[in-house]
């Protein structure tokens, strides 16, 4: 005769719906487990725990809590528990609080390990209380934007009010969980006493839920807290069958992780697979090892549960800051301000707006990878316009950022970049990139790919040189600076599109070291040296400035040809306004802006939608393919990174949207009349005074 499978009961206190009476095999033995909800009655499961314990092997408690949320219960959780344990005698009776311990670090630690960053200062709200402790505690190695709803976890009173012991007392009286005096109290009166302080509570952690980027949750305080729209967000739960996981799919989460494994056709909760490992061990206490032991030896796994298809949104920051006076007109009240005030009050408002402190200028949505991967950031604006930062030192311009970096984590950003003066000023980044709570960049990588990006781009549409089909120039091209950081990595970019190379630099040493690593890199390739542009500059048909000498003359814009493009990649620029106005036939500019992927929502910068400058759109990249790194600090910039960060661009959809001169961005029109001015000149037709053929 087959003998019987030894029994595991599972009382709860939720409703019947998941009743089932089921055979497994765990661990190579097989059991019977027999699930009984009772709908909130407490009698009810005594009874049951009265009947099948003295023929249970061990017997699992659940859904408490989740029966005070679904209002199936009313009264104290500890008495429920005590009194329904007392009718089990000598039969073991579990809550999987052993098990938990260990399956809800685990299952975060899994979350990081199988999705790097993406927990990173990630924006976290958790529903329930006591119960998720240990989820929470180890959440707190990746983020700090930990919300409560329940209100003695979210202002930490039992610490707080502890530190005093008369003032804890006092709270123990009026109600602190599982005290001994709190007992004393009707629990309907210790409700009432609650009931202010947890409606705050809940009311201001739904309004943390609409924003945050993972939920912490069983599955019934989640249908509790009556939050529908869950788009895009990771939820941590337990015990999630294939129906739950539809209609959460519907809602819109991303990623479920299922801290309970789940190794049957029927789904259980982590009480029962501990009572499953104390049956096994059968007349001794489970140790930890034992536990451990058998984890392992049931393959025992939290889930990673994708009901939308894999999908990774990542959050960043970009810090911006008005570069001029002009830029005050865009919002209020400084809009109003600087149309009616004189120039010396707008001085001191320039002066006064140095000191206030960063603001979010605009969140930024939609942006969507050809891989599927998305982001949302948010632009923060410090004050100082770029007169102000040099008017102070350095420190002065750091601690803003560090200010902005502070913001940009509470948000949830997982990288910062830094725009515009910002990435220039003291020490290119690297102190607050060494100070800032999250990883900090200052997208010169992709300034420098982009800028030649679309000088390759403007010699092809002005047509006035050979440009192949694989992108290869039959001209010449100099790079002023050729030594230096961002000029070492423009030359060696030109040697890829092969033109014959000039490269200029007083330091001849490093000259003529960088002319052997290009040849070396390009063999056959043609490079000359100079230390100073004067001699070739004429035949030039691209000219890079990236010098380091703001307000000396680098390069005389007379003598170069017309029709030549000249990208000034130094900042501050080596080309002044004035100079540019010399040589309308001539084409100067100053960066390549990116078109980001998919349907881009962002305030006006100043460029069309969904177009951005490259430093910003170094920090998208970064973000989309989860690089949560400072990837680009100080003045010294990785050629390896340029041609990374130009491929991850390619990889993750972006495009060079336009070009960008002294005057804003670069039209057809503009391109159109410096090939006009360019070929007239060539030809001996141009006007004597070339000023006269400015619009």
């Amino acid at each position: 005769m087959t003998a019987r499978a030894p029994v595991v009961l599972e009382v709860s206190l939720t409703g019947p719906e998941q009743d089932h009476d089921t055979r497994v095999t765990f661990l190579g033995q097989r059991f019977r487990i027999v699930r009984r909800g009772t709908s909130g009655d407490v009698d009810a499961a005594r009874e049951l725990v009265r009947q099948w314990a003295p023929t249970a092997r061990a017997v699992a408690l659940t859904g408490v809590r989740e029966a005070q949320v679904a209002g199936l219960y009313r009264g104290p959780a500890a008495a429920a528990r005590t009194r329904i344990a007392d009718e089990a005698g000598s039969t073991p009776v579990t809550e999987g609080d052993q098990l938990l311990e260990v399956l809800q670090e685990w299952a975060v630690r899994r979350v990081d390990t199988e999705l790097p960053g993406h927990l990173t200062n990630a924006r976290t709200v958790v529903l329930g209380g006591r119960n998720h402790a240990r989820t929470t505690r180890v959440l707190r190695e990746h983020t700090d934007n930990i919300e409560f709803a329940d209100p003695r976890l979210r202002l930490d009173l039992g610490d707080r009010l502890h530190a005093n012991p008369v003032v804890g007392l006092a709270a123990d009286v009026l109600g602190e969980v599982g005290a001994v005096p709190a007992r004393m109290v009707p629990y309907a009166l210790r409700t009432r006493l609650g009931s202010p302080a947890r409606q705050a509570a809940h009311a201001l952690a739904r309004r943390a839920a609409r924003d945050c980027d993972v939920l912490v949750a069983t599955y019934a305080e989640l249908a509790g807290f009556g939050l529908e729209d869950l788009a895009g967000k990771t939820l941590l739960t337990s015990a999630i069958d294939e129906d739950r996981l539809a209609e959460l799919g519907g809602r819109g989460v991303d990623l479920v992780v299922d801290i309970t494994p789940q190794p049957f056709a029927v789904v259980v909760e982590a009480a029962v697979l501990e009572a499953l490992m104390v049956a096994t061990v059968e007349g001794s206490a489970m140790t930890d090892d034992d536990l451990l032991d058998m984890i392992v030896g049931a393959d025992l796994q939290p889930r990673l549960l994708h009901p939308n298809g894999p999908r990774r949104k990542s959050r960043f920051a970009f810090v911006i800051h008005p570069l001029s006076q002009q830029y005050f007109r865009k919002m209020e009240p400084l809009r109003t301000v600087s149309r009616l005030a004189p120039q010396p009050v707008m001085d001191l408002v320039e002066k006064a707006v140095a000191y206030s402190p960063p603001f979010t200028y605009s969140h930024v949505t939609g942006i969507t990878s050809p891989t599927g991967a998305e982001a949302e950031g948010w632009l923060i604006t410090v004050g100082g316009t770029p007169r102000e930062m040099m008017a102070h030192d350095p420190e002065f311009t750091y601690r803003r950022l560090l200010t902005a970096a502070e913001t940009a984590r509470k948000l949830g950003a997982q990288i910062m970049g830094l725009g515009a003066f910002t990435k220039v000023v003291g020490d290119a980044g690297v102190t607050v990139a060494r100070q800032a709570p999250l990883p900090v960049t200052t997208g010169n990588s992709y300034s420098a790919s982009a800028a030649l990006w679309a000088a390759h781009e403007a010699l092809g549409r002005l047509g006035l040189v050979e440009v192949d089909a694989y992108g290869a120039l039959a001209g010449n091209a100099m790079v002023v600076g050729a030594t230096g950081a961002i000029g070492s990595v423009c030359s060696r970019l030109l040697a890829v599109a092969g033109a014959r190379l000039w490269l200029v630099s007083p330091e001849s040493a490093k000259l003529l070291a960088l002319k052997a690593l290009i040849e070396r890199e390009h063999p056959g390739s043609e490079v000359h040296v100079a230390t100073s542009p004067d001699a070739a500059l004429p035949a030039m048909d691209l000219v890079v400035t990236a010098t380091s000498g703001a307000g000396k003359r680098v390069l005389d814009i007379t003598a170069v040809k017309p029709g030549c493009v000249i990208t000034d990649v130094a900042r501050p620029l080596d080309l002044s306004a004035e100079d540019v106005a010399k040589r309308p036939d001539v084409l100067v500019i100053e960066s390549g802006e990116i078109e980001l992927p998919g349907d881009v929502h962002m305030r006006d910068i100043g460029l069309p939608k969904g177009v951005v400058y490259a430093c910003l759109a170094e920090t998208v990249v970064l973000a989309l393919e989860g690089r949560y790194e400072s990837f680009t600090v100080g003045r010294n910039i990785e050629w390896e990174k340029v041609k990374e960060i130009y491929r991850l661009g390619l990889k993750h959809g972006m495009r060079l949207a336009s070009m960008s001169g002294v005057n804003g961005v670069v039209t057809d029109e503009d391109l159109e009349r410096v090939r006009s001015l360019a070929v007239a000149a060539r030809a001996g037709t141009a006007p004597r005074d070339l000023a006269e053929a400015l619009p």
